[in-house]
């Protein structure tokens, strides 16, 4: 991943799934067993339109979308645990790890995700980055999750960082907005690993 990153950048924020973790086929399939449970249909088009949500906020739309009454906090907690349950399918993204791994010790790392902190910390433990990162916010430690700022505005505060100064590495919608919004610098990672029509295909179902 041939980037340079100049001398204002003071610390790095990576999102985890989609970006450090090539996770996103495993979420896909735990929400299908779990759509399969409860009656609803989940597909990638959902699964794209949504990264970077809480679980919770995912099973309230699904609740909206479907007529449900579905809740929240039991159906994020089952699905996470139907995908810890397919974690060894989980694997890193080469060219985005192998810049984390370059710029260790070079400068602070933290990252910031949508989903829960236990789950995040047991992907990047599985992809071998666990001891590269310095500060790890999950959607258990902010109240308002991608796309308000504050995931990334916590990740700067803890590392001891202005926002400006941070340079963001995300893969979703939901994600690049957060980062503008918190003033932060922005490098979307899908042209270093998804081709043109890939990238086309989940531009076009990013939008809600």
């Amino acid at each position: 991943m041939e980037i340079t990153i100049g001398n204002n950048i003071k610390a790095l924020i990576f999102d985890v799934d989609g970006t450090l973790a090539d996770s996103m086929p495993v979420h896909l399939e735990s929400w299908k067993v779990i759509g399969n449970k409860y009656g609803f249909q989940y597909s990638r088009e959902y699964l794209e339109r949504y990264a970077g949500m809480s679980g919770q906020e995912i099973v309230e739309i699904i609740n909206e979308n479907n007529g449900l009454q579905l809740n929240p906090d039991q159906i994020a907690h089952e699905k996470e645990e139907a995908f810890l349950e397919n974690l060894d399918q989980v694997e890193p993204i080469i060219p985005v790890v192998k810049l984390l791994e370059d710029y260790h010790g070079r400068l602070p790392i933290a990252a910031g995700t949508g989903g829960f902190r236990r789950v995040a910390t047991r992907i990047l433990k599985a992809i071998g980055v666990w001891d590269k990162i310095d500060v790890l916010v999950g959607s258990d430690d902010v109240i308002h999750h991608k796309p308000a700022p504050d995931t990334f505005l916590k990740c700067a505060a803890e590392l001891g960082v202005e926002p400006a100064d941070c340079l963001v590495f995300e893969d979703a919608d939901l994600g690049f907005r957060a980062a503008r919004k918190a003033g932060m610098h922005l490098m979307d990672v899908r042209p270093y690993y998804m081709d043109d029509y890939e990238i086309e295909a989940v531009k076009g179902s990013s939008v809600r």
